[in-house]
C-alpha cells in the first residue's frame, strides 16, 4: 500500500532537532483577538481566519519546521452548537490545513533557505477534555466509554487527512484510554503518521495516573506513531519525563512544554508559577536525554522559537 514519507523520519536524517512552533493563542490574542471562548481558537476560524494564516507565517519566518494547525478544539460538535451543519464544520476543520498550507508554501517560496528543511503541516487533534472547556484535559476524568471517543475523533482525523495534513497531532493527551483509541483510529488510516504527546500529573505519569513508561511501552511497535512524548507541561518536568519515555522505546522523543505559568481551568487565566528560562535554555538539556522535537505550548513565541533556531542552526 502507497505509505506518505514520514516527515518526522526525514529531517532528522539531515539534521539533529526538529524545532517546532510555540503558542497559537497566545499570538491570536497579541493581534487582538478574545478567545475567552468554548471554541477557543477555533473560533477565529470563523471569524478572522487571515490572522492564524499570519501566526503560522510568523513561526516560519522564526525558524520552526513545523506548523500545528488551529484544530485543537475545532470539533464537529462544537461547531454545529454555533449554528454550522455538519458538513459545514468539516469544512472549516479542514480549513485549518489549508491556512497552514498555504502559509508554509508561501513561505517557502517568498523566504525558503537552503539551510533548513521544508516545513510539514502537523493537524492538531486535541483530546475530548478540550471540547467540555472545563479543564478535564488536564485531568482526563471524562467516564465515557471507547465508542464515545471513538464517534468524536473520527470525523475530525478524517477531515484533517482529507485537507492534506503532513501528520497527525495527538496532543494534550490526558487520558490512557484515550491514547489507546487514538492509537486504534490512526489504524483505520494506514498510509497516515502522528505524534501522541501527553499531559503530565508529574514527572512519572501522565494526568490520570498512567505511567510514561507504560504508555511509551504500549506504543513501542505501532509503527504510524512517529514520536511520542509530552506538551503542555512545566518545563521543570520535562527531562524526567524523557528519560521515562526513552526507556521504553526508540522511537523519537517530542517536547513542547508550556511556559512554565499555570492554568486556571475555572476562571480560564494564567498566573505566574515557577521561574523558566524557558524553551531555549531548556532546549540543551532536554537533547540531551533524549528528546528530538522540540518546541513550545502555551505562552510561548515566535520570539523565543527564532531564539530556539539561532542556538540549534544558526
Amino acid at each position: 500500500m502507497w505509505q506518505k514519507q514520514n516527515p518526522i523520519k526525514g529531517i532528522l536524517e539531515d539534521f539533529n532537532l526538529v524545532i517546532l512552533d510555540g503558542a497559537l493563542a497566545t499570538e491570536l490574542e497579541k493581534y487582538g483577538c478574545d478567545l475567552n471562548d468554548s471554541l477557543w481558537s477555533a473560533r477565529i476560524l470563523l471569524e478572522n481566519p487571515e490572522l492564524i494564516y499570519q501566526v503560522h507565517l510568523d513561526y516560519f519566518r522564526a525558524g520552526a519546521d513545523c506548523a500545528i494547525t488551529s484544530s485543537y478544539q475545532a470539533t464537529i460538535e462544537g461547531l454545529t452548537t454555533r449554528g454550522l451543519s455538519k458538513e459545514e464544520a468539516v469544512e472549516l476543520i479542514k480549513k485549518t490545513v489549508i491556512l497552514a498550507l498555504k502559509a508554509r508554501d508561501d513561505f517557502w517560496e517568498q523566504e525558503g533557505k537552503l539551510n533548513r528543511p521544508k516545513p510539514f503541516i502537523a493537524a492538531s487533534v486535541g483530546p475530548y477534555g478540550a471540547a467540555l472547556a472545563d479543564g478535564s484535559e488536564y485531568r482526563g476524568d471524562y467516564n465515557v466509554s471507547d465508542e464515545v471517543l471513538i464517534a468524536f475523533h473520527r470525523p475530525r482525523i478524517e477531515a484533517l487527512i482529507e485537507a492534506g495534513a503532513d501528520v497527525l497531532a495527538f496532543e494534550t493527551i490526558p487520558s490512557f484510554q484515550e491514547a489507546r483509541v487514538l492509537g486504534s483510529l490512526l489504524q483505520e488510516f494506514p498510509s497516515t503518521y502522528a505524534w501522541l504527546s501527553f499531559t503530565l500529573q508529574n514527572e512519572e505519569k501522565m494526568s490520570d495516573g498512567t505511567t510514561l513508561k507504560a504508555c511509551s511501552h504500549y506504543f513501542k511497535e505501532n509503527a504510524q506513531i512517529a514520536a511520542i512524548g509530552i506538551n503542555c507541561a512545566s518545563p521543570s518536568l520535562v527531562t524526567k519525563a524523557i528519560h521515562q519515555l526513552a526507556s521504553q522505546t526508540d522511537k523519537p522523543i517530542i517536547v513542547y512544554p508550556n511556559s512554565g505559568e499555570v492554568y486556571d481551568a475555572k476562571t480560564k487565566t494564567w498566573r505566574d508559577g515557577e521561574s523558566c528560562d524557558g524553551i531555549v535554555d531548556g532546549s540543551n538539556e532536554w537533547f540531551q536525554a533524549g528528546a528530538r522535537l522540540i518546541g513550545g505550548c502555551c505562552r510561548t513565541s515566535p520570539e523565543q522559537i527564532k531564539r530556539l533556531y539561532e542556538s540549534w542552526r544558526g
